[in-house]
């Protein structure tokens, strides 16, 4: 009953800190027609700024299924093993379909069992990385969870390796479009999940794995990510698209059970994908190094010190959206000397129309500002009476 797996409780909720990020974003815009979207949980983010352009029940606790492979593989390309080689263990090799058919003692490198793991989804891969890395399944897991955290996920609990269903395991949509957002960033990562198939040789034999991913093949500007289904889980896509500069990622878990279910979760994606690049284009509101104010300084020969925006600020938003930006610069009336160049003295602020928050950035010194102090002055005098 889908109710009862929205409902169902979960072992331990992480409240983590989210990553401290320059710029943050609030809110869910509302635009053109809303997507129709069946899964129990679904949001859809901008990667670049964070934004979320849509959700639903985004941070209810779901079982995730196989789109926990993409912290796995995340982790494998963080480890600095990739060019290890792997003794695969009876459990790794005992792990049911999806697999890539490993048997026990085989060796194969750590880079290579990453293809199978994110295009075919294959288990048993999963579990033999995991207990390279870590020394166990569990012990991985731990790993999983703690840079979840760091990432920004607030309410992930990973209990497999490859997402098969256990008591507790959990991710939410918002949580698995925050960690694809990270992983995305990472080179090695989108190559893995973008390439349309890939041929691997252990000791033993030679794998050759096709992308499952049927985003790639039908629709335009396709990044990957990862599908994933379990009994409990039911149907899950993460999904990635680019186009006109714009990466939109979207999650959608329980998109149904059955047939009706498996052709449903790619529906929902295109839903949300949809959507986002009908009502929103990337902006511009601002460049780093843009001119803020200028505030009085105290203690110091120079009377004020001019300040400026830290980084450019670039969020998606609806044509409505650019027309009702309004800005609002949090800056205090006097600083004391003495002051760095780059040190942050402020906030700057995007507000929609009817004042919520879209984005912030740090406003920060253009440039140094001297303490009036004995050794100064002496400099200063020092100085005068030189060019005299």
């Amino acid at each position: 009953d889908m109710g009862e797996v929205l409902a169902k409780s979960h072992k331990a909720k992480f409240m983590g800190a989210v990553l401290c990020l320059c710029l943050t974003l609030k809110g869910t815009a509302l635009a053109g027609t809303e997507p129709e979207v069946k899964a129990l949980g679904a949001v859809l983010m901008e990667a670049e700024s964070g934004r979320v352009l849509w959700e639903k029940n985004a941070e209810a606790p779901l079982p995730n299924a196989s789109t926990t492979k993409i912290m796995t593989c995340l982790i494998a390309l963080e480890s600095g093993m990739l060019d290890d080689t792997v003794t695969v263990s009876p459990n790794a090799a005992s792990k049911p379909e999806t697999r890539m058919g490993l048997s026990a003692g085989e060796k194969i490198k750590l880079r290579d069992l990453l293809y199978p793991m994110m295009l075919e989804s294959a288990n048993d891969a999963a579990v033999a990385v995991a207990e390279h890395i870590a020394g166990s399944e569990e012990e991985f897991c731990d790993m999983m969870d703690e840079r979840a955290i760091e990432i920004g996920a607030t309410d992930t609990d990973f209990e497999t390796a490859n997402g098969l269903d256990r008591d507790g395991h959990h991710s939410t949509a918002m949580d698995m479009a925050r960690i694809t957002a990270y992983a995305l960033e990472n080179e090695d990562f989108r190559e893995i999940i973008s390439a349309p198939s890939a041929t691997v040789k252990s000791d033993r034999r030679t794998y050759t794995v096709a992308n499952k991913d049927r985003l790639l093949k039908e629709y335009d500007g396709a990044i990957g990510v990862k599908t994933g289904f379990t009994g409990l889980a039911g149907q899950c896509f993460v999904g990635a698209a680019k186009r006109d500069g714009m990466t939109l990622i979207s999650v959608v878990l329980g998109s149904g059970w059955g047939s009706s279910g498996k052709e449903r979760k790619w529906i929902d994606t295109k839903n949300l994908l949809n959507y986002g690049f009908e009502n929103f284009e990337l902006y511009t509101l601002a460049e780093a190094g843009d001119f803020a104010s200028e505030v009085s300084v105290k203690g110091a020969y120079e009377d004020n010190v001019v300040t400026e925006i830290s980084k450019k600020v670039v969020i998606p938003l609806t044509v409505e959206e650019r027309m009702g930006i309004k800005t609002k610069i949090n800056v205090p009336m006097e600083i004391n000397a003495p002051i760095e160049k780059g040190q942050t003295v402020g906030e700057l602020s995007f507000l929609s129309a009817d004042g919520e928050i879209l984005a912030k950035t740090d406003i920060i010194a253009a440039g140094d500002v001297a303490e009036k102090d004995f050794k100064s002055t002496a400099l200063l005098l020092i100085k005068h009476w030189i060019n005299r």
